[in-house]
């Protein structure tokens, strides 16, 4: 059986943020890409940062709170959820995970490192944050009783596209962008409602510039061979794929830090299909994307790409994300 780790309550202030004015950009043409798409900015976001030269107070990341006001009673918020998370400690899982926190939503979290969970998100109940030891490159770590109750799944994982010091210990792209997606899929009970994978732009076109580059070493293979396991599995599925990641968290900070996470004046949110998007997107409006993707039917068993340029965007309000969505398919 998975051990499973139980948090005393945190006490966390009450605080009550403004929230902003939000309009949503609807686009009827592809953005074009900044500078720093070019193909040396597409591999840059894989790279290992020097943790070293960040801190709270140096980073992008300011208020959460503050430009992402949660209503409670949106469908989201619903407390019949329990969601899985794996790759919970990586950029986009690290939000995932507090913004699941913030709306009330149960969640477990697959983790290798199971002290991580508490450096993270502090202590935390059991009936808001539950966390189980595996390793979704090992099969044989996946004991079905990690996934009794579960009732959807966002699975976040991934490595550099180069290499680096985080493939040590196999944390290589065929690793945990293939195996790893594979074993977590095939170990999944057919009761899960929705799985959301978080994949990359250029999957379709690893043979392309500037995709060719970035696939050097099979990252973009290995994640369109994950994807396509998936559509197979019979699994109701919705494939989120992110265009270059930008904003913090590079490095592990703690829930209150996370908490306070925006996406700077990137918060207009551009939703594509067919991977024809170029350009960046916020670590904040990747996760926001996942959330949301749980709750709107019509994204089941369909790929999305996604970017986020200068201007207001959906926030967290699900009628506005819903729209977004439905406008790329409509393109």
């Amino acid at each position: 059986m998975a051990a499973i780790l139980s948090f005393a309550p945190l006490s966390v202030p009450s605080t009550t943020y403004p929230k902003p004015s939000l309009r949503i950009p609807l686009f009827t043409s592809l953005p074009l890409p900044s500078s720093s798409s070019s193909s040396s900015g597409l591999t840059s976001s894989f790279l290992v940062r020097n943790e070293a030269s960040l801190s709270p107070s140096s980073s992008p990341i300011q208020a959460l709170a503050e430009e992402e006001a949660v209503d409670d009673s949106s469908p989201s918020a619903s407390s019949s959820k329990l969601v899985l998370v794996v790759g919970g400690t990586g950029g986009v899982g690290q939000l995932v995970v507090a913004s699941l926190l913030k709306r009330n939503i149960k969640s477990r979290l697959l983790l290798r490192d199971l002290e991580k969970a508490t450096k993270l998100f502090g202590k935390q109940d059991e009936d808001s944050l539950q966390v189980v030891k595996g390793d979704t490159r090992n099969a044989e770590d996946l004991d079905p009783s990690m996934f009794e109750g579960v009732t959807h799944v966002i699975c976040c994982t991934g490595t550099t596209a180069f290499p680096s010091q985080r493939w040590s210990g196999d944390n290589t792209p065929d690793k945990v962008d293939w195996e790893g997606v594979r074993n977590l899929i095939s170990a999944l009970p057919s009761s899960v409602e929705r799985v959301v994978l978080v994949s990359s732009v250029g999957v379709t076109k690893p043979n392309e510039l500037p995709w060719s580059i970035m696939n050097l070493f099979g990252v973009l293979k290995f994640k369109k061979m994950g994807e396509d396991f998936l559509r197979e599995s019979g699994l109701p599925f919705t494939i989120i794929r992110p265009g270059r990641l930008t904003d913090g968290p590079y490095t592990s900070y703690d829930l209150n830090t996370l908490l306070k996470a925006t996406a700077g004046e990137r918060r207009a949110v551009v939703i594509g299909q067919g991977d024809k998007l170029v350009g960046e997107v916020s670590r904040l409006v990747v996760a926001e994307a996942c959330i949301q993707a749980l709750d709107i039917e019509f994204t089941q068993g369909k790929a999305y790409e996604i970017n986020s340029v200068k201007g207001d965007g959906p926030g967290s309000d699900p009628q506005k994300w819903r729209e977004l969505f439905k406008v790329a398919e409509s393109k």
